[in-house]
């Protein structure tokens, strides 16, 4: 029969309802040419080999796309263990694999749960990555130099067993984009001033209109190149343009540094976008700035408010939305008005998640309606005076 002492270790490796985590409290090996994390039977009290559990450390452990996409690794108990290199500091392991490299699930999937789990250490930690994306090392070293003072071990290519006086195996994931203050001592508020600090950025407050009449207030509008991308991204500008907007068109991509991302964000007060992951970059903006969210056509109103809407609430940011109508869809050049993709979004809904992302966000183009479309701007020039 399991021992009480296994069965808290197996409870407190299966706590998160989202992500898979757990904490190894005692000496831990880690081999990364088995992917297998061993910790020592005499110091937890537990008999060798009894316990025997697989983890993927990434969070969404209950979507199969995801976890197709990250490596498994044994948990297991020793009486002994053998130490190539012995390390003093506490371990984070995790993976870069499921969602990395979509923007949005780098941050809501990885960036934010690290920084909840590892902030406790105060840069005393060493990050142990599997399924390593070199890249996605590169595109944000600025923030992880922030959080650990340690070299990271690609695990995954390392021969030598690594041992840590304890080990979390996973990430800590509240939900998307943001931090549950029920569950934590940090807040997005928290998050978003250690971003202003990593990448220097120099304002803190949104423009309030009337406090200096030179200064114009700056409208950010994130492009895409391939699906949910304007199609009169000049009209739009002209239009703002002529409300008093100083417009500034951004498409970030992989090539893009992040900290000119976030500079440029940063000094801006509205950022506009269709719903996608360039929004993710909200993080980057001053307080009190404004979010407008373009909804397109499909009854994604749920994920809307989900990825985005709720997110910039608990940012400190104000929110605005738009949905478009049928005719402002690149949509209805392909199906008639009562074909039931334009007139009954949600029959497509009924056959799944792959139908409804391959219809409404990975079809769809918008060419906005600037007349329609202008009092949601006017809106927001009204907030930035108060």
């Amino acid at each position: 029969e399991e021992s009480t002492s296994a069965k808290s270790i197996f409870n407190a490796c299966d706590c998160e309802p989202i992500s898979n985590y757990c904490e190894i409290n005692g000496d831990v090996a880690v081999q990364g040419n088995s992917s297998t994390i061993s910790m020592v039977s005499l110091r937890t009290g537990i008999p060798a080999g009894e316990i025997s559990w697989t983890v993927k450390p990434y969070v969404r452990k209950e979507n199969a796309a995801a976890m197709d996409l990250v490596k498994s690794w044994a948990v297991t108990s020793m009486e002994f263990l053998h130490c190539d290199l012995i390390q003093t500091v506490p371990a984070i392991l995790f993976s870069l694999g499921g969602f990395s490299g979509n923007h949005f699930h780098d941050f809501s999937d990885l960036v934010i749960p690290l920084y909840i789990t590892s902030r406790q250490f105060n840069g005393e930690v060493q990050f142990v990555v599997t399924d390593n994306r070199h890249w996605w090392i590169s595109k944000f070293r600025g923030i992880l130099a922030k959080l650990s003072r340690y070299n990271i071990v690609d695990i995954d290519q390392e021969r030598k067993t690594h041992c840590y006086p304890s080990m979390i195996v996973g990430l800590k994931y509240h939900h998307e984009l943001g931090i549950d203050q029920s569950k934590s001592q940090l807040s997005m508020k928290d998050f978003r001033q250690f971003l202003r600090r990593t990448y220097s950025l120099k304002r803190v407050k949104a423009i309030k209109i009337g406090d200096d009449a030179r200064k114009m207030p700056r409208l950010l509008i994130i492009t895409r190149r391939k699906s949910r991308s304007f199609t009169n991204i000049d009209k739009i500008t002209r239009m703002a343009s002529s409300l008093g907007y100083n417009v500034v068109t951004m498409e970030p991509n992989i090539s893009t540094s992040l900290g000119s991302v976030a500079e440029t964000v940063n000094s801006c007060d509205v950022l506009m976008g269709i719903h996608g992951a360039g929004l993710t970059n909200m993080v980057f903006l001053p307080d009190n700035a404004i979010v407008i969210q373009i909804v397109p056509l499909g009854s994604i109103d749920e994920l809307a408010k989900q990825d985005f809407e709720q997110p910039a609430m608990d940012m400190e940011l104000r929110y605005l939305e738009y949905k478009i109508k049928a005719k402002e869809s690149s949509l209805i050049s392909k199906y008639k008005a009562d074909h039931l993709i334009i007139k009954d979004p949600l029959s497509v809904h009924k056959q799944g998640w792959d139908a409804v992302r391959s219809v409404y966000l990975d079809k769809q183009n918008v060419k906005l309606d600037v007349k329609r479309f202008r009092p949601t701007l006017l809106k927001a020039l009204q907030l930035l005076h108060q």
